[in-house]
């Protein structure tokens, strides 16, 4: 049985940050800031709060009558009882004797061959710990985006304002980074043991590392950019972050309601609609506020049963990447151009090249990751470089498509025809552009075009985008 590190990194991490952010709201009374005060306490108890229910909600208390443990709850040391009861449990195994114990089936990661499935006995102290790990992996998250990113975003601005950095702000600064980076982290890996839960995953340190790189690089450059366009276009930032935030809240549920699907009524048998919907909407909150400062590795899709999208989408990720890239360059332009004179004694060219390098260095890590260190990358549907070769290609085509010399003329005769159809009645000059494209970029199958069809252009031509081509006639195709 693993030692329950994680548990006990999440713990020390929540307790470091609210400790300091406690002392740092002390100082801010000292000095007679309130609103600072006031703000670093919301943030503080905010994400606090939010984790005490998360952790009550995965453990069923409100069922079980465990007093004791909700009164800790409410004086928010739910946290570190959870982490005394898991090391407890940790501390037993061997010495306890166990009632009974289960069997799981798991698949090992093929190697070049068929997956082989290998039978574990779990006990039920290893089962506890599951469940404690699968609980603070949760509220890791939660505490690092709903709590920490919000952290560092407001004393980073402070310390703009202030020009200074004092030992306690800059301490809750570190603290908060690293608890950010490691709620992005725990995201990763809870994505893909969610959509590989049939499989045996285990994570290589590179893969850790590249991404904690990746988060560091991606997150630090975000929590920048936004600190420095709202210092100088204070009134412009709300706008810009209320638009992110609802963008992305909004998506899943347009996403639903497009799908046609019935109201998802399994998250908890023992919740009403009502608090069905209420559930729904704070778990989108959640999605809404990694969002706004990195990627989800986790992506919701509330038209399916376990309310995660399991399947890779390559275009999505290289959507959001690049237009979270020219969202940045555009941050920092307006920055660039409405600096202060604060700025004076800032190289603000180099700044601005080197925040457009770091969140390039984090994209670079990310492919580090998913090209080389993902573990269960020999079960991708289809290759990174292969998916984001599709996405290129795809804006290619929807740019030729809406060129001009592709609109369609009428024919008298046969109604609305394609121009290269028109001219190929005509001249016998090309081949026509096919009238039937599907696009799959989920899916980097091949398929088989006879050669005689489209002479000079393979099948792996078609094949290698992953679409299927119908040519309607390929008669007098050559010049004569």
């Amino acid at each position: 049985m693993r030692f329950p590190s994680s548990i006990f990194v999440s713990v020390s991490l929540f307790t470091a940050e609210t400790t300091a952010a406690l002392y740092l709201s002390s100082t801010y009374r000292s000095a007679g800031d309130q609103i600072w005060q006031g703000l670093t306490l919301l943030f503080t108890l905010l994400a606090s709060v939010l984790v005490q229910l998360t952790l009550t909600f995965i453990h069923r208390d409100l069922n079980r009558d465990r007093p004791l443990v909700l009164f800790l709850h409410l004086l928010q040391l739910g946290p570190i009882v959870r982490c005394l009861e898991a090391f407890c449990i940790y501390g037993s195994v061997g010495v306890v004797e166990e009632p009974y114990v289960s069997i799981t089936k798991k698949k090992q990661i093929p190697r070049g061959g068929p997956a082989e499935e290998v039978e574990r006995h779990v006990g039920q102290a290893e089962g506890k710990l599951f469940t404690h790990r699968a609980a603070f992996a949760r509220t890791s998250v939660i505490q690092a985006f709903l709590g920490s990113a919000p952290q560092l975003t407001l004393q980073l601005y402070i310390c703009v304002l202030q020009r200074g950095m004092s030992v306690g702000r800059g301490t809750l600064m570190v603290i908060s980074l690293l608890s950010i980076v490691y709620g992005a982290l725990r995201c990763n890996i809870l994505a893909i043991k969610i959509k590989y839960e049939e499989y045996e995953v285990d994570i290589s340190p590179m893969a850790y590392f590249s991404v904690f790189m990746w988060r560091g690089f991606e997150i630090a450059t975000r929590v920048v950019v936004l600190v420095l366009f709202s210092s100088v276009l204070k009134l412009w930032v709300l706008p810009v972050v209320s638009l992110n935030f609802l963008a992305f809240f909004f998506y899943p549920w347009v996403l639903f309601w497009l799908s046609h699907s019935p109201f998802p009524e399994n998250i908890e048998k023992t919740l009403s609609r009502l608090g069905t919907t209420v559930v729904l909407c704070l778990l989108t909150f959640l999605y809404a506020g990694i969002n706004m400062f990195c990627w989800s590795a986790v992506q919701l899709k509330l038209s399916d049963p376990d309310l995660i999208n399991k399947s890779h989408n390559w275009y999505r990720m290289a959507v959001f990447y690049t237009l979270r890239f020219l969202e940045n360059a555009l941050l920092l332009s307006l920055w660039y151009l409405y600096k202060t004179d604060f700025y004076t004694y800032v190289c603000a060219p180099l700044l601005l090249l080197q925040l457009l390098v770091a969140y390039a260095i984090g994209i670079f890590f990310m492919l580090v990751f998913y090209r080389f260190c993902h573990p269960c990358r020999r079960l991708f549907s289809s290759s990174m470089t292969q998916g984001l070769w599709d996405c290129s290609m795809l804006l290619c085509l929807s740019c030729k498509a809406r060129s001009p010399e592709n609109r369609l003329v009428e024919s008298p005769e046969k109604g609305l025809k394609s121009p290269e159809a028109s001219r190929e009645t005509s001249d016998h000059s090309g081949y026509g552009t096919p009238n039937d494209t599907t696009f799959d970029l989920l899916d980097d199958s091949t398929y088989d075009v006879p050669n005689e069809l489209a002479p000079g252009v393979g099948a792996e031509t078609y094949g290698a985008i992953g679409y299927t081509v119908a040519i309607a006639t390929h008669q007098g195709s050559q010049k004569p």
